[in-house]
C-alpha cells in the first residue's frame, strides 16, 4: 500500500473497520455482499484509462456488484468509466447515486457514463474556491446559472419587432406537424414575430394550426414537395428576419434539398439547421465549410450526425469537439445527455432531461426554442446549449405530472413559462 493508503486504512482501523481482501472465488463473500442493502463503489479513481480485463479481479468484482440489488453508491466515478468522455472501458458498474468532489466529470453526463452515473452530486474536499473558479475546463457541464445568462432581458416598454423575427422553413405532405412544433416553441418561449414558409399544398393546414406564428405558402410540386423556385421568395422573407430555423419536417425529395444548399450558400442570417436540413448537407459537407465566418447551429441527432460523417459511439464530447472545430459551426449534438460543440473547442453537456423527449416532435420544438432565443439576442452558443437545458427541464417538468410515458412535445413547449419562471424567481 501506498502511504496515504496506509494511512486511511489506519483511521478505518481506528473506527472499527477492517480491511478484507476480495476473493472472487469466495461463495460465502459473495453471499454476504448480495445480503447488503447498500454497496460503495470505490474501485478506481477518475484517473483510470485502460479497459477493465476481463479474466481480472477487478472484472469479477464489477460483475458482483451489478449482480447484487443494493443501491451503488459511487466514490468520484463509476468504477470503470472513463472520466474525459463517459465510455466503458470493458465494463463498469452500474451506479444509482455518483458522489464526485469539487467539480463534476465530463464522463459522468456523456455517452454510456450518463446512464451509469445515476444521479450525480458534487461535494467539496478542501480545494480552495478561488483555485476552482478560476479553472479553465474545455468541457462544462451546462446547469441553471447558464441557462439564466441565456435567457434573454425584456424590456418593459418593448413592442414585438424588439423581440426578435424568426423565418421557418419546413413541412410537407404528412410532416405537417414539424413546422408547427418549431413556431409554438419559438412563440412560447418569447420571440416577437414568427413567420412559417410551408408548401402550398399543407399551407391551409398549418393557417390553421398555428394561430400565434405567421404561415405562407411557397410554391411546390404535386404531393407537396417545395421547389428550387421559392428561393428568392425566401431570401426576401429573411432579409427582414434575424434568424432562419430551416429543416423540419421537409422531406428527402433532392429538389428540396437543393433549397435547402442554396439557402445555405446565400443566406447571411444565422441559421439553425435540423432534421431534412442536415440530411440535405449529406455528401456536400463543403456547403456547411463555405458558411464558416457565419452563425450555422446544427442540431442532428446520432444517425443524422453519421451521415455527415462524424462518430458518436464511444466519445460524443470528443467527436462533436471534432467536427465543430473542423467545419466552423455550433453542434448540437442530441442524445440521454446531449452536447454543445462551438468552432472553437469548447463543449457544453447538458444536465436536464429525460426519456419522454424520445418521441417524433421533440427535436423540432428545441429547433424552434433555440432560434427564438438566437433572434432575441442570445449568443450563438449560449442560445444553444441554453435552449438545451430549458428544453430539458421543461421536459423534467412535464414528466413530474404526466410521467416520462405521457409527455408529449406540445406539453413540453407548455412548461416553458413555468421554466422561465424558476430561472426568474432565482434571480430574487
Amino acid at each position: 500500500l501506498t502511504p496515504d493508503t496506509m494511512e486511511e486504512t489506519g483511521r478505518l482501523s481506528e473506527c472499527g473497520v477492517e480491511l478484507e481482501s476480495f476473493d472472487p472465488a469466495d461463495k460465502t463473500q459473495a453471499a454476504w455482499t448480495r445480503g447488503c442493502q447498500v454497496i460503495i463503489d470505490a474501485l478506481f479513481g477518475v484517473g483510470l484509462s485502460r479497459d477493465i480485463a476481463p479474466d481480472s479481479t477487478y472484472a469479477a468484482a464489477v460483475d458482483l456488484i451489478n449482480s447484487c440489488k443494493a443501491t451503488v453508491i459511487a466514490a468520484d466515478i463509476a468504477s470503470g468509466v472513463e472520466a474525459d468522455t463517459g465510455r466503458v472501458l470493458g465494463r463498469a458498474v452500474r451506479a444509482d447515486r455518483t458522489v464526485t468532489f469539487s467539480l463534476p466529470k465530463t464522463g459522468q453526463f456523456a455517452g454510456d457514463g450518463a446512464v451509469l452515473s445515476g444521479n450525480v452530486t458534487v461535494h467539496d474536499i478542501g480545494i480552495p474556491p478561488a483555485l476552482v473558479r478560476e479553472t479553465v475546463c474545455s468541457a462544462q457541464t451546462v446547469e441553471a446559472d447558464f441557462a439564466r445568462e441565456a435567457l434573454p432581458p425584456r424590456k418593459r416598454d418593448g413592442h414585438k419587432g424588439d423581440f426578435g423575427k424568426v423565418l421557418i422553413v419546413g413541412g410537407s405532405v404528412g410532416c405537417t406537424g414539424a413546422p408547427c412544433l418549431t413556431a409554438s416553441a419559438a412563440v412560447r418561449s418569447g420571440c416577437g414575430l414568427v413567420y412559417l414558409g410551408v408548401p402550398d399544398a399543407i399551407w391551409q393546414v398549418e393557417a390553421a394550426k398555428c394561430v400565434s406564428a405567421m404561415p405562407f405558402p411557397l410554391e411546390s410540386w404535386r404531393g407537396g414537395i417545395l421547389r428550387r423556385k421559392a428561393l428568392p421568395v425566401l431570401l426576401k422573407k429573411l432579409s427582414a428576419c434575424g434568424v432562419l430555423a430551416l429543416g423540419p419536417g421537409l422531406g428527402r425529395h433532392e429538389e428540396t434539398a437543393n433549397l435547402v444548399r442554396d439557402l445555405l450558400t446565400q443566406a447571411e442570417k444565422p441559421v439553425v439547421l435540423d432534421a431534412d436540413g442536415i440530411n440535405a448537407l449529406a455528401g456536400h459537407i463543403d456547403i456547411l465549410d463555405s458558411r464558416r465566418g457565419r452563425v450555422t447551429i446544427l442540431t442532428p441527432h446520432g444517425g443524422e450526425f453519421a451521415r455527415l460523417g462524424g462518430d458518436p459511439a464511444g466519445d460524443p464530447v470528443g467527436a462533436a469537439r471534432a467536427f465543430a472545430q473542423e467545419h466552423g459551426c455550433i453542434l448540437v449534438l442530441k442524445g440521454h445527455r446531449t452536447v454543445t460543440a462551438g468552432p472553437e473547442g469548447n463543449v457544453l453537456v447538458n444536465t436536464t432531461g429525460n426519456s419522454g423527449l424520445a418521441k417524433g416532435g421533440s427535436g423540432d420544438a428545441l429547433t424552434g426554442l433555440i432560434a427564438s432565443l438566437l433572434a432575441q439576442g442570445a449568443g450563438p452558443v449560449m442560445a444553444a446549449a441554453g435552449a438545451v437545458w430549458m428544453h430539458g427541464r421543461a421536459a423534467d417538468i412535464g414528466a413530474e405530472a404526466l410521467t416520462e410515458y405521457g409527455l408529449t412535445p406540445e406539453d413540453v413547449i407548455a412548461a416553458l413559462p413555468r421554466v422561465f419562471l424558476e430561472l426568474q424567481e432565482d434571480l430574487k
